[in-house]
C-alpha cells in the first residue's frame, strides 16, 4: 500500500499536483489544511482555536493535528498522500510511528522547489480567488519564515531514509504532474 508524502512551501502547488497524484494512484487524499478548515467551518471550540492560530500566520499544535492524521490513517483502506503533514521533523517521526502501528509506512516524500518569489505571487494570486483568510499579504512572511524554520528539515529526515523526491515545481501544470508520477513509478 502506497503511503506519500507531498512536501513543500506554501504556495507550492502542492493540492494542486495532489490531485494528479490521487487520481493516478488511488490513493486518500489527507490535507491538513482542508481537516483543519473544515473545523472552522463547522463553528466547533476547537475549529475557533484553530482559526486564531491560523490568521495569525502561526502552524497548529502538533496534538490537534496528530490525533486528526491518527483517525485518518486507521480509516484508510486505499494508501493516503498526505499533504501539509509533517510539518516538522517530531511530526515526521510521529507520522512513522502512527503508520507502524497499522502496519504500513512511507513509500516517497515528493518535495516540490518553487523560487520564494513565485511562492509569494502565488500566494497572494490564491487569496484573491480563494478569500482564504490565511492567505494575506501580512501572514504570508510569517508562514513562509516559520516553513523554513520548522518545516523546511523534514526535507533532510526523509532524504536520510532515501525516500525523498525533488520535483521543480515551476511550469506547466501537468509536466509537473507527469514528472511527478514517473519519479513516483520508478520506485
Amino acid at each position: 500500500m502506497m503511503n506519500i508524502v507531498i512536501f513543500g512551501a506554501p504556495g507550492a502547488g502542492k493540492g494542486t499536483q495532489s490531485d494528479f497524484i490521487v487520481e493516478r494512484f488511488g490513493l486518500t487524499h489527507i490535507s491538513t489544511g482542508d481537516l483543519l478548515r473544515k473545523e472552522i467551518a463547522d463553528h466547533t471550540a476547537l475549529g475557533q482555536r484553530i482559526k486564531s492560530i491560523m490568521d495569525a500566520g502561526h502552524l497548529v499544535s502538533d496534538d490537534i493535528v496528530v490525533e486528526m492524521i491518527d483517525k485518518a490513517i486507521a480509516a484508510d483502506t486505499k494508501g493516503i498522500l498526505f499533504d501539509g503533514f509533517p510539518r516538522n521533523v517530531a511530526q515526521a517521526e510521529t507520522l512513522d510511528k502512527l503508520l507502524a502501528k497499522h502496519g504500513r509506512s512511507i513509500t516517497c516524500m515528493v518535495q516540490l522547489e518553487v523560487p520564494r518569489e513565485e511562492l509569494v505571487r502565488r500566494i497572494l494570486e490564491r487569496a484573491k480567488i480563494s478569500g482564504r483568510t490565511d492567505d494575506n499579504e501580512q501572514t504570508v512572511k510569517g508562514r513562509l519564515e516559520e516553513y523554513d524554520n520548522k518545516t523546511k528539515p523534514v526535507a533532510d529526515y526523509y532524504a536520510k531514509q532515501g525516500k525523498r523526491l525533488v520535483i521543480n515545481g515551476l511550469g506547466d501544470i501537468k509536466e509537473i504532474a507527469s514528472n511527478i508520477i514517473s519519479q513516483i513509478e520508478k520506485l
